[in-house]
């Protein structure tokens, strides 16, 4: 009866590696969008870019969400207040979507189409960001450690 109750645990510790494993894999499929895409934030030709787009005080704003997708994107992937950088990313999401993505607005079909994908593509990782607001970044993860 003892070396079942081994059998079982060791499955279960391997089991929890291998999900451990598969969710710091998705944090890090999920972050790599905004780390590799935040410093074109702090160009001058995205700042004008998203200045002709109406963002109001692009100078400052744009900027600032490129400040706010790397803590978002690096907090996450470390796992470190991971629920906080969620919703750094939330707040990073929710104004560049309505801004730069205006489907609705777009004339051109092939335009508009390629900006319903887009605006859908960040709805999309809205509700991952919201997931991992109330989730957390799971076992392997700098919070995992401070609660032990």
């Amino acid at each position: 009866m003892a070396t079942d109750s081994i059998a079982i645990s060791k499955n279960v510790e391997a089991m929890s590696f291998w999900q451990g494993a598969v969710v710091v894999l998705g944090r890090f499929l999920f972050v790599l969008i905004f780390l590799t895409a935040a410093s074109n934030h702090f160009t001058k030709q995205t700042i004008a870019f998203a200045a002709s787009q109406g963002v109001p005080l692009a100078s400052i704003a744009v900027p600032l969400s490129g400040v706010l997708a790397i803590a978002g994107g690096l907090s996450i992937l470390l796992g470190y207040r991971a629920k906080l950088g969620a919703w750094l990313i939330a707040l990073f999401l929710v104004p560049v979507t309505l801004m730069m993505h205006k489907f609705w607005l777009v004339q051109d079909p092939m335009m508009a189409q390629i900006q319903m994908i887009l605006f859908m593509k960040n709805v999309s990782m809205l509700g991952g960001a919201l997931l991992i607001s109330q989730l957390g970044a799971g076992p392997f993860s700098l919070d995992a450690r401070r609660s032990r």
